[in-house]
C-alpha cells in the first residue's frame, strides 16, 4: 500500500521536458537537501521542491501518513488513490506550476509557500473520516453521502469488511479487495447509476432503496459468516449469467492475480455483445481503467493488465509493438484507458466460468485524458 501512496505522491510526472540548466541550478542552490537527496533526476518542478526542501519534505511525509491512514479505512482503496493523484496535479496548477515548466527564481518563495500551505491543508482534510464520503466522485457515492442512514450503513459495512480482510494472508487479501471493488461496480450497474456523476442529486433519489438493499444484503452476508472471511470472499468462482457482471468477474480476477491494482483501477465495465449456446458463451465487453502509477506502454503490466501493448503516439492498442516503442513511453498517473475484448465462458453446475486461457486479443481501445 505504501508503494502506491509514494507512487502517487512522487511519480506524477508528465513526459520529461528539460528546463534550462541555469534555471535548474538557481533552484537547486535554494534547496538545502537537493544534492543529498539526489533531486536532480526529478523532472516535475513541484516534486523537486518537495525533495530538496526540509519543510516541504516534512509536510509531504505528514500527508503520506494521513493518506495511508485514510486507505486503511477503506475496503475499496483504488478510488481514493485516484482521487489523490488528481489532487496532486491540481496542487501544482493551483500553485502556478504548469507541466514541466521550470519555476522562475523570482517565483520560488511564492510557489514554495503555496505548496506548503495546500499540503498542510490537504493532510488535515484527509485525516477527517467524513472526507471519505465527501470525496466520492461517483453517483452512488453522492447519493450515499447525502443520506445519513445510507452513510451509516456503508460505514458499518466497510468496518466489517476490513475486519474480515485483516484476517487473510496478503494474497487472499488482494483478491478480497478486488472482490469488494467488483461488488461496488455491480451495485452501480444494478442501481442504474453508472455514468450519472453529473446528474442532479434529486434525480437520483430513486436509487436510494436499491443502494439500501445492497448495503443490507452485504452486511447480513458478512454477519452470517461469523468472522470467517472464507465464507464471504473467494467463494464465487462463476457468474450467474454471461453479462456485464460476468465480464467484470473475469477482469477483476485477472487484475487481482497479477497485482494490477498497483498500477490500474477498473472504473467501469460494460457488456456490448454476446453469443451464447447451451454450454459456452462469448461476451464482448468494454473495460474502462484509470492509471494509478506509471508503467511502460508496452510492458508486462500493459500486456497482462490491459490486454495489449499500446502505440504512445496514437493512443491505440498495438499488439506486439515492443520493438516499436521507446523505453520512455509511459502511461502517467490519471490517464484513462478503455479496451474492448471478448471473454470466453463455459457453463458449469454453479454458473458461467471464465476461461482465462481463451481470452481473445483486444479488439479496440483508446488511451486519453490524464497526463
Amino acid at each position: 500500500m505504501r508503494f502506491i501512496v509514494l507512487s502517487v505522491l512522487a511519480l506524477l510526472a508528465l513526459p520529461a521536458v528539460p528546463a534550462s540548466a541555469q534555471s535548474d541550478r538557481a533552484i537547486a542552490d535554494r534547496l538545502p537537501l537537493f544534492a543529498r537527496n539526489n533531486c536532480q533526476p526529478i523532472r516535475d518542478p513541484g516534486n523537486q521542491l518537495f525533495c530538496g526542501d526540509a519543510a516541504l519534505a516534512a509536510a509531504a511525509e505528514k500527508l503520506s501518513i494521513a493518506i495511508e491512514e485514510r486507505l486503511a479505512r477503506l475496503p475499496d482503496r483504488l478510488p481514493a488513490i485516484e482521487e489523490n493523484a488528481i489532487w496532486v496535479r491540481q496542487r501544482n496548477l493551483s500553485c502556478g506550476i504548469v507541466g514541466q515548466t521550470a519555476i522562475r527564481p523570482d517565483q520560488f518563495e511564492t510557489v514554495k509557500a503555496c505548496l506548503l500551505k495546500v499540503t498542510e491543508e490537504r493532510a488535515a482534510i484527509v485525516r477527517d473520516p467524513d472526507f471519505d464520503c465527501l470525496a466520492a466522485n461517483t453517483a452512488a457515492g453522492a447519493v450515499i453521502c447525502a443520506d445519513p442512514s445510507l452513510t451509516l450503513a456503508e460505514t458499518e459495512l466497510n468496518g466489517q469488511v476490513l475486519g474480515l480482510i485483516g484476517k487473510l494472508d496478503p494474497t487472499a487479501a488482494r483478491f478480497a479487495f478486488a472482490e469488494y471493488g467488483r461488488w461496488t461496480r455491480e451495485r452501480d450497474r444494478k442501481c442504474n447509476l453508472v455514468g450519472k456523476e453529473n446528474v442532479p442529486l434529486q434525480e437520483l433519489e430513486s436509487a436510494e432503496d436499491c443502494l439500501a438493499d445492497h448495503l443490507k444484503r452485504k452486511t447480513d452476508e458478512i454477519r452470517a459468516a461469523k468472522g470467517d472471511p472464507k465464507k464471504v470472499f473467494g467463494r464465487q468462482v462463476a457468474a450467474r449469467i454471461p453479462d456485464a457482471d460476468a465480464v467484470d468477474f473475469c477482469a477483476a480476477r485477472i487484475h487481482a492475480a497479477n497485482s494490477c491494482g498497483n498500477f490500474l483501477r477498473i472504473n467501469r465495465v460494460y457488456a456490448l455483445d454476446s453469443q451464447v449456446t447451451d454450454q459456452e458463451a462469448q461476451v464482448t465487453g468494454e473495460i474502462e481503467m484509470a492509471v494509478l502509477a506509471p508503467f511502460t506502454v508496452c510492458s508486462r503490466i500493459a500486456s497482462i493488465c490491459t490486454g495489449t501493448c499500446w502505440d504512445a503516439t496514437t493512443g491505440r492498442p498495438q499488439q506486439g509493438a515492443g520493438n516499436k516503442t521507446r523505453p520512455a513511453d509511459v502511461f502517467n498517473v490519471t490517464r484513462r484507458l478503455r479496451v474492448q475484448r471478448t471473454f470466453a465462458f463455459v457453463k458449469a453446475a454453479d454458473g458461467w466460468r471464465c476461461r482465462e486461457d481463451e481470452l481473445a486479443p483486444v479488439n479496440s481501445g483508446t488511451a486519453g485524458g490524464g497526463s
